[in-house]
């Protein structure tokens, strides 16, 4: 019996081939989608490989494949943008953002330090806010004892413009889609939806449809948990990077 690791976690599995296949064993590496009733793995041509839990042998967890740095700040500052809050500022690198659901800072910029963050404490607090921070992967290095409160992953896919025969317009009350620019020029479509189910599905499809004919070519979605992965997977989603939430006056950061 494995312990299996979090959905969308990128793994190997090495599992036995139907009884008389040679080899007897093969493996198949991409993002976990599944473990029950069995085993899904998303590979990085898009295709699912699906294996009974009592034939997996072995199983290793993999880093996501490499994303570049420069590529995790434009589609930040992308999400940003289409997410701007009541109100906005920037401090020493780091956008912050109160109202409208978005109460938290991001070190978007190059320059963003960890020195900053007690100055961004006193800013949420001013405003009767518990200071919190969003990091994402990698723009800036993080102390050690520092735990995070929540984990969310960032996952991606390319859009293109519709067929003429492509999908109708669906009503939007299923998911929403919002449109916003990078630093490096790429349009993007953040896309939001509950369900799992395939009106959903055909909802997102539309929207993202839709998002290309305005000049999206590339399209985020956000997922907290793992209830959101099984619409990701059908819609053909793969994982970027992470981003975790802190609390901004954890003792962590008086160390650096």
């Amino acid at each position: 019996m494995f312990s299996w690791p979090e959905l969308g976690t990128r793994v190997t599995l090495r599992y036995r081939r139907p009884p008389g296949s040679v080899p007897p064993l093969t493996d198949a590496v991409g993002h976990l989608v599944a473990v029950d009733p069995v085993v899904r793995v998303r590979t990085k041509t898009g295709a699912v490989v699906e294996v009974s839990p009592e034939d997996v042998v072995a199983l290793r967890v993999l880093t996501d494949a490499p994303v570049r740095t420069s590529e995790i700040r434009a589609l930040e500052h992308a999400a940003a943008a289409a997410t701007p809050g009541a109100e906005r500022v920037w401090l020493e690198g780091w956008l912050l953002r109160a109202g409208d659901g978005v109460d938290y800072a991001v070190p978007l910029d190059v320059s963003a330090r960890a020195g900053t963050v007690a100055a961004i404490a006193d800013w949420y607090e001013r405003r009767g806010l518990t200071p919190r921070l969003a990091i994402p992967d990698r723009l800036l290095p993080l102390p050690p004892g520092l735990s995070a409160e929540r984990t969310e992953r960032v996952l991606v896919r390319d859009v293109a413009a519709p067929a003429p025969d492509g999908p109708e317009p669906c009503p939007t009350t299923l998911a929403r889609a919002a449109l916003s620019d990078a630093p490096d020029g790429t349009r993007w479509v953040g896309l939001s939806a509950a369900g799992n189910d395939p009106a959903t599905a055909a909802t997102c499809e539309a929207l993202l449809a839709g998002a290309a004919a305005r000049g999206a070519t590339r399209a985020y979605l956000v997922a907290d948990g793992t209830g959101v992965l099984p619409l990701a997977d059908a819609l053909g989603f793969r994982a970027h990077h992470s981003r975790r939430y802190f609390a901004a006056r954890s003792p962590a950061w008086d160390t650096v």
